[in-house]
């Protein structure tokens, strides 16, 4: 048995009932085999691969908290500090029912190679609750969050670990934690990101990862040869990085037609009015059906449907596994050029391998959406040189980032003769940096 099947088995037996995980680690695996059979006797002889895909440390407990029922609640708390090979573990905290340790260690495991990415010294890592911050008054949520940093924070710290958000954590939520472990370590340091303006966080952070999608999807189109300008696009979701890739597409000349939420989807011909689009769910925090209001023209559909709307390009932005292999198959049929992921993994594997078969370009979300995650980093050079950089000088910085992406991975994929196959050269390139180092540091 090859090393790469061989670790692939030997994760599948260690990680039980965990299938997010698992098509993380395979789909890795598989990409990255040509690098691996290449150094199969010097990467098993240290288990490369084995350390790899064993987490530094796993971290679960218990987070009781009072509603205002005055009735205890009890949630689960997670933390996976995944590889530290290349610096501080760095990942958001995803609040949502959905929440379990192989959610968190697929998003964990993606995090390594996409902190890689983007050329600063940050490992991977992610943590989350399986918390419902949806329909919580501001109280709970503060409530819970304190409880949940009260024993978060002993394993935390600007140059240890770096929590931001993900989905359920945005602003309201960063600032309740960051209070918390403040009042308890009486440390006034960048040990989260995503914080607001007024204490420690970056200006384009809020816009970092839609933006940097749509600058990704640009630079890509321009290796091929096409314009993005003048082009349709099709995106599902409707929080922060939907928004955010919808307002920089249309700003570049693009038309998009989509969004989504949890329970329908809104088609406008018309082109999605972001204004309205933020007022719905920045502002109201209320649903899709709403958006009809604002645009007459406008259709609103029950379920699940972006997909099926003919464009240029797919964005999708929601969560995981989202675009199944039916839907692959309709966005092939109605001639899509592009799909990039603007979510964590959003694609199933089946579908794919069904839009690379039939031609599509594929930009894999650890590229793809690798533009939060690098602005955090920007965050934290910000917090300790004690200095707050403008908006143009972020923006400035992370679409070169997202430009230099393109380029690397495109270069690691024609290097080991995978021209064209986005997703095996950003896994290449961003395993090769973690493995140099982690050959670098010894057994540990």
């Amino acid at each position: 048995m090859s090393y790469v099947d061989d670790v692939y088995a030997k994760v599948v037996a260690k990680n039980p009932a965990e299938p997010e995980f698992h098509q993380a680690v395979k789909e890795f695996l598989e990409t990255v085999r040509p690098v691996i059979d290449k150094h199969e006797e010097e990467y098993r002889k240290v288990a490369l691969l084995e350390r790899l895909t064993e987490p530094e440390r796993q971290i679960r407990f218990r987070v009781p908290w009072v509603d205002d029922k005055g009735q205890v609640q009890v949630n689960t708390g997670y933390r996976v500090q995944f590889n530290s090979a290349i610096g501080p573990y760095k990942g958001g905290l995803r609040f949502h029912p959905s929440v379990y340790f192989g959610i968190i260690k697929f998003l964990g495991f993606e995090q390594i190679f996409k902190n890689s990415l983007t050329g600063l010294p940050i490992g991977g890592g992610k943590g989350g609750s399986d918390f419902d911050p949806k329909g919580k008054s501001d109280r709970e949520v503060m409530a819970f969050c304190q409880s949940f940093m009260t024993e978060l924070y002993r394993h935390i710290g600007k140059d240890t670990d770096v929590p931001a958000g993900d989905i359920g954590v945005g602003g309201r939520e960063i600032g309740f934690l960051y209070g918390q472990y403040k009042r308890i370590t009486g440390l006034y340091e960048g040990v989260l990101t995503g914080k607001g303006l007024s204490y420690g966080g970056s200006l384009a952070r809020t816009e970092a990862t839609g933006y940097g999608l749509i600058y990704f999807t640009q630079e890509l189109m321009k290796i091929n040869g096409i314009d993005v300008a003048g082009k349709t696009a099709v995106v599902s979701g409707a929080g922060n990085v939907a928004i955010y890739a919808i307002q920089k597409a249309q700003e570049l000349g693009m038309k998009v037609l989509t969004c989504s939420d949890s329970t329908g989807w809104v088609y406008d011909p018309d082109g999605i009015d972001v204004k309205a689009l933020k007022e719905i769910k920045e502002v109201n925090r209320a649903r899709l059906t709403e958006y009809k209001k604002y645009r007459p023209n406008s259709e609103y559909h029950e379920g699940r449907g972006v997909w099926t709307i003919k464009a240029d390009f797919a964005f999708p932005c929601a969560t995981q596994n989202e675009l199944n292999l039916d839907d692959a198959k309709t966005l092939v049929a109605n001639g899509v050029t592009a799909v990039c992921e603007g979510a964590n993994m959003p694609t199933t594997l089946d579908a794919t391998n069904y839009l690379k078969e039939h031609g599509v370009i594929f930009g894999p979300a650890k590229a793809a959406n690798a533009g939060g995650v690098a602005t955090s980093a920007l965050e934290m050079s910000q917090n300790s040189e004690r200095l707050s950089w403008t908006f143009e000088e972020v923006d400035a910085k992370l679409k070169q980032i997202m430009i230099n992406i393109v380029h690397n991975i495109d270069a690691a994929a024609k290097e080991y003769g995978k021209a064209g196959d986005y997703a095996a050269g950003a896994n290449i390139a961003g395993f090769k940096k973690v493995a140099d180092a982690m050959m670098s540091q010894g057994i540990v």
